[in-house]
């Protein structure tokens, strides 16, 4: 696929068929992530991937509850509440393949570097022919002291961007793009 077209066909995808993604799979996408600009080139980010969709499925449910319960001290709007609350809202959509993007400390641009490796991730996995779903809402569970421990992720870390990765159903169709707002300097 040229770049252009990854871009344009990058999609966040919520449907996954029952396909495992092989782990050298996630690893080649993982590289691409590493292949991210960052300040100074510091590279801050690490990556911890899991290919287990029962227990994905299972983190997801903990993570959805432990939302509702404290769903008042994450700073979301309160729009997401009601998807929470539906009994068949799955937070990571069944996926059969999880990556974290990990900041190894809190160092200056740690998390903006993340987030840049973590768009190589998604876009390489478009590449890939594989669906991907950036799930912000999963972040402050996941960075809980006991789950990182549980999860064996070093404390010191940030998961900056929780990612799953499966073969999409259906590629949802592209959404209308604003143009872009340029204030031209000088």
């Amino acid at each position: 696929m040229e770049f252009m077209d990854v871009l344009k066909k990058r999609r966040a995808v919520r449907e996954y068929t029952d396909a495992r993604i092989e782990a050298v799979t996630v690893e080649q996408i993982i590289k691409a992530a590493t292949l991210a600009p960052s300040a100074v080139n510091e590279q801050p980010w690490a990556f911890a991937a899991l290919l287990d969709r029962k227990r994905i499925d299972e983190y997801g449910r903990r993570a959805k509850s432990w939302l509702l319960e404290n769903f008042s001290q994450t700073g979301y709007d309160e729009s997401l509440r009601e998807m929470l609350v539906d009994p068949s809202y799955a937070l990571f959509y069944h996926a059969p393949a999880l990556v974290l993007v990990l900041a190894k400390r809190a160092g200056r641009q740690a998390a903006e570097d993340c987030c840049l490796a973590a768009e190589n991730l998604l876009l390489a996995a478009r590449e890939e022919g594989i669906g991907s779903c950036w799930i912000g809402m999963a972040r402050p569970w996941l960075n809980l002291p006991e789950i990182k421990k549980e999860l064996g992720l070093p404390e010191e870390c940030e998961v900056v961007a929780p990612i799953v990765l499966g073969f999409a159903k259906t590629w949802p169709e592209p959404s209308v793009r604003s143009a872009p707002e340029i204030y031209w300097l000088g």
